[in-house]
């Protein structure tokens, strides 16, 4: 009678166990696309060529010492970006990358995703492209709903990682569940 009760406890827990993995993932299926293939993406961002994300060139030395002000390269890498893109586009900077290894420096611009790579020693331009990159990340972290919506402290972003980490957890915790509960159900028999 007590084997019985107690077989009959963890066939109620594995339904609802079952009901909470079956929901969640009625709801956030489509979270879980957008996060898997945005994930894919950028695991392979750097191998597609130009596609994604622009390849880093290099420039002609790697010695500090012969490279121009940057602020000569930053007001190159705006005027590129004005005569060659657009001259509508913002000049807003989303960040500056120095690569001494490569002799370059990438400018990155708020709007539009663009690059500009100049070379650090002649100031001359080695790539202009855009970071497609840049966009599928946003889409993975939640932040593109901050940049929708004109948010200042990333609050949605916050709110989407919370609750796809918990859900990830809840996953893997509900499926080990509804696959070793049977397993130790049976062994109880």
């Amino acid at each position: 009678m007590l084997l019985k009760t107690q077989r009959q406890r963890q066939a109620k827990w594995l339904r609802a166990i079952r009901k909470i993995h079956r929901t969640l993932g009625i709801f956030l299926f489509l979270f879980f696309i957008i996060v898997s293939l945005s994930g894919l993406l950028l695991g392979w961002k750097k191998h597609t060529g130009d596609l994604l994300l622009p390849q880093t060139r290099k420039g002609s030395t790697v010695n500090f010492k012969d490279w121009l002000p940057l602020d000569n390269l930053h007001q190159t890498a705006c005027n590129v970006l004005r005569d060659s893109v657009s001259t509508r586009l913002s000049l807003e900077l989303e960040k500056i990358d120095i690569r001494k290894d490569k002799g370059i420096v990438k400018f990155v611009f708020k709007e539009g995703f663009w690059e500009i790579q100049i070379d650090g020693t002649t100031g001359k331009l080695l790539h202009i492209g855009k970071r497609h990159s840049d966009l599928i990340e946003k889409l993975h972290d939640g932040s593109i709903l901050d940049s929708v919506m004109d948010t200042s402290g990333g609050q949605i972003k916050l709110i989407y990682t919370s609750i796809m980490g918990f859900a990830l957890l809840t996953f893997s915790i509900t499926g080990f569940w509804l696959w070793y509960g049977p397993k130790r159900m049976k062994k109880k028999q």
